[in-house]
């Protein structure tokens, strides 16, 4: 069996195991993968995404299991810090970004796996958790002086809120944050229906974008 052969399968056995939530053979699986030559932000892209979809379309009323989320969360949790381990962190410079799932949705798994990203890539990440009420995640761009904030749904009931978010800050007068969403309910919307400014498919469609806006400003 030739390396490529070998990574198709560890990676089919890494997102079985996140979708198991089967912490230790995710790692040992990311292990192996990482030892090969696979990139980290291809085991995200192929491995860790792909589970986190497949475990987002059982969350419907009649088959939602929050045991189930909660062990697959604790394995992409522990895989992430494989990948992107804390000592690889650089020091936050880029300015600082809000992140939040909204009130009604208790997912985070895509939204912590942004934060890893962009904490890896040298932003200020101040996290406002899940179930966050829409006036909290307001008050802390503001205080924090964000210039950009990111929400992640996997419920469609969040999106009404995600609509408010800019007439809420237009209201605060601070217009000029950039606003993006993502996750499996919200990547389904487009950017004008959910009156935001840029939708991302991934985790990393999400830092690219991102990038821009902070080199537009610079």
């Amino acid at each position: 069996m030739d390396n490529s052969s070998k990574d198709t399968t560890n990676m089919g056995r890494l997102i079985e195991a996140l979708k198991n939530g089967d912490k230790t053979q995710a790692i040992i699986e990311a292990k192996k993968l990482i030892e090969s030559g696979v990139k980290s932000e291809v085991i995200v892209t192929e491995c860790i995404e792909p589970a986190m979809v497949s475990l987002s379309n059982k969350c419907t009323v009649e088959n939602f299991n929050l045991l189930e989320v909660m062990l697959a969360g604790r394995a992409v949790t522990s895989v992430m810090q494989e990948l992107f381990p804390a000592s690889a962190m650089p020091p936050p410079t880029k300015g600082t970004i809000i992140l939040a799932t909204l009130e009604g949705d208790v997912h985070d798994l895509g939204k912590n796996i942004l934060k890893t990203i962009l904490t890896i890539n040298g932003y200020r990440v101040v996290d406002c958790g899940k179930n966050c009420p829409l006036e909290e995640l307001i008050n802390t761009a503001r205080e924090e002086k964000a210039f950009l904030i990111g929400v992640s749904g996997l419920i469609i009931s969040v999106i009404p809120l995600v609509q408010k978010i800019k007439e809420s800050l237009a209201e605060c007068n601070l217009q000029h944050i950039k606003v993006i969403a993502g996750g499996a309910a919200l990547k389904q919307s487009s950017k004008d229906l959910l009156n935001v400014d840029f939708v991302a498919e991934t985790a990393f469609d999400g830092e690219i974008y991102i990038n821009s806006v902070k080199n537009e400003a610079s």
